[in-house]
């Protein structure tokens, strides 16, 4: 494949059916140890992974305050591996 000179490359139809990529949907470019990696936008793994990051966003704000501000990190750390 080529890339034009506008950046554009013709992703091949048996690719796309694969993938799940139809006509007019939405893409997302990821870069992964070095590779770039298009995937649908909406595929099920895309969603999971959406899904996967609110509950993590949501645990993190939960867990926001709760800890002991008078513990530093080297007592933390004390505290954790020297049992």
């Amino acid at each position: 494949m080529r890339v034009s000179s506008k950046g554009q490359v013709t992703i091949p139809r048996d690719l796309r059916e694969l993938v799940g990529i139809e006509p007019n949907s939405e893409v997302v470019f990821t870069v992964e140890d070095g590779r770039l990696m298009l995937s649908a936008k909406n595929s099920p793994e895309a969603i999971q992974e959406r899904v996967r990051l609110a509950g993590l966003l949501k645990t993190l704000e939960a867990l926001e305050g709760t800890g002991a501000a008078d513990i530093d990190a080297d007592a933390l750390m004390h505290m954790t591996r020297d049992r």
